[in-house]
């Protein structure tokens, strides 16, 4: 019989694999058990959320997109990874620990489909994003109210119905008309969807599955730090 690992004989490098390996496969326990060893130990909330979770998400992105893993073990990884975010968001909050940005997601209205969507949400979580997901066949006005009430960095909408693809267009001039465009980023995903559409409706990205999401996701939030922070030097 295969011998118990004791995590706290482990030294800090090796617990962080450690961790990092049983979010790999999806062992929510096992993560579980080692985010509580880090944190007996003073680690900051922050330095687990992104030395160990948020490194252990980034493989499982990269695997996922180079066809290494699957939709079901993706799902996994992000249920241990979202097991894990309820010991520390609570201590984050507290710490005023740094949040990467915030997204707004959900199905547009009349599309009821939403496990492409919630795959995107837990790895946007796993990627130390505060996510708020408001779930299937939201309107304009449900969108707007979000992102107003959580002053989200991001708001991505999904769609896997043609049919349902035109009503990201109606949502984005909402925004437009709410004067919110400027201060939030649109990104929108989902089968039917490509580039082509997503410059049509003016968002900023479309993203073809979930680790480009999230790539994509923070390529456009530094993107904005950098320009937030040009403008502040010339003020």
């Amino acid at each position: 019989m295969e011998e118990e690992l004791d995590l706290t004989q482990l030294k800090n490098p090796e617990l962080i694999e450690q961790i990092q390996d049983d979010l790999y496969d999806g062992l929510a326990e096992e993560v579980e058990e080692g985010v509580h060893e880090l944190l007996s130990r003073e680690m900051t909330p922050y330095d687990v959320l992104t030395q160990a979770l948020v490194g252990g998400m980034d493989v499982v992105g990269k695997d996922f997109r180079e066809g290494v893993l699957f939709v079901p073990e993706v799902l996994m990884a992000a249920k241990a990874m979202k097991a894990s975010m309820t010991i520390l968001r609570p201590l984050l909050v507290e710490t005023n620990a740094p949040q990467v940005g915030t997204v707004v997601i959900g199905t547009v209205k009349g599309d009821i489909h939403d496990i492409g969507k919630n795959l995107v949400a837990m790895m946007m979580e796993g990627a130390g994003f505060e996510v708020i997901n408001l779930g299937i066949n939201n309107d304009a006005e449900s969108f707007l109210d979000a992102v107003r009430a959580h002053n989200a960095d991001i708001l991505s909408m999904s769609a896997l119905l043609t049919t349902t693809m035109p009503y990201m267009d109606v949502v984005i001039n909402a925004v437009k008309q709410a004067g919110l465009r400027e201060k939030v980023i649109v990104m929108v995903g989902g089968a039917p969807l490509n580039a082509a559409f997503a410059e049509e409706i003016e968002a900023d990205a479309y993203c073809r599955d979930a680790a480009v999401a999230v790539e994509t996701a923070k390529e456009l939030m530094k993107i904005r730090r950098d320009y937030a922070g040009q403008s502040n030097e010339q003020i």
